[in-house]
């Protein structure tokens, strides 16, 4: 699914971890709002999140997911993992147009309707119409540059709204050590 919404990328290195967000929402072809917050904070500042599709369905998930945080305190995996049982077999949810980034200080997951709780190999996630510049950009940042995590989202982020019509410059980065 290519979602024509928004950025939104996560890294971690070195025991840290940095997810971003631009804020640009359109409808159609034209730019609505250029500074949404699509990226969040939860459980007391613990968790990290960020939703790319319609706004109205991030924002559903993202209650949702805090919720299942509250029913599974410190335990975002499984949280992650009863949201999309949830997700995936709840009719009214099923039709929600929205993918999750969630990140604690050991976990990086992309969640999606079709029951995905995706952990990556090498701490990168994107979703998203830019995700795909953004995953490339930050994979060669953290290649070839000594850069903190927050620094990599911020710079990747730049570029994939350089080449993404559907990503701006308007960017929330959250971190945690």
């Amino acid at each position: 699914m290519r979602w024509h919404a928004t950025t939104i990328l996560s890294v971690r290195r070195e025991g840290s971890v940095a997810l971003g967000g631009d804020g640009q929402v359109t409808l159609g072809n034209q730019i609505m709002k250029a500074d949404a917050a699509k990226v969040r904070r939860l459980a007391e500042g613990r968790v990290l999140a960020g939703f790319a599709g319609s706004a109205a369905d991030g924002f559903a998930l993202l209650e949702r997911f805090e919720a299942k945080l509250k029913d599974h305190p410190n335990n975002v995996p499984r949280a992650a993992i009863e949201l999309a049982k949830q997700w995936r077999t709840d009719r009214a949810l099923r039709r929600l147009e929205a993918m999750l980034i969630v990140a604690d200080d050991r976990h990086s997951l992309l969640l999606s309707g079709s029951g995905d709780v995706i952990q990556p190999t090498d701490g990168i996630l994107a979703v998203g119409s830019g995700g795909a510049y953004a995953l490339a950009a930050a994979r060669a940042l953290l290649s070839h540059t000594d850069l903190p995590p927050g620094r990599v989202v911020r710079e990747a982020l730049t570029i994939a709204a350089g080449i993404d019509i559907y990503t701006n410059e308007s960017l929330i980065v959250e971190e945690l050590p």
